[in-house]
């Protein structure tokens, strides 16, 4: 019991000490577990917690989806993007459809792994500037 309530800490700690970079990042990671976590439930016949599962996948996107600033061109992107996959991971907790999300997975996974690259080359830009 001491050991989760450490690591539940530790994780608030992360988040509230985390860039809005990081955070972006760790939406993602959040999304992608979520999907995964679906995934099994619903082969596991666990309905309820698939549903669950989807619904925080789902509160993500959404969260990303609202946080865009469309000055920027990239959201103008990544709106109907994000729509597309609200749309599909409610699709697949009507149906508790596994196909449903491995077609969107990819799609959440491109998109953390663009994110996660952006972020490295930030900080190199950010460290040769301060040369």
């Amino acid at each position: 019991m001491a050991i989760n309530k450490g690591y539940q800490t530790y994780q608030q700690n992360s988040v509230m000490t985390a860039s809005p970079e990081e955070l972006t990042l760790m939406l993602y990671d959040g999304c992608l577990k979520f999907m995964r976590q679906a995934n099994l439930f619903i082969e596991d016949n666990q309905i309820e917690n698939a549903h669950r599962a989807i619904v925080k996948a789902q509160n993500i996107i959404e969260e990303l989806n609202l946080t865009l600033k469309m000055e920027y061109p990239i959201a103008e992107s990544l709106r109907p993007l994000y729509l597309f996959i609200l749309e599909r991971l409610y699709d697949a907790n009507v149906k508790k459809d596994t196909a449903i999300i491995d077609e969107v997975y990819p799609l959440v996974k491109d998109l953390r792994d663009t994110w996660k690259e952006a972020m490295k080359s930030a900080k190199i830009e950010r460290k040769m500037g301060r040369k």
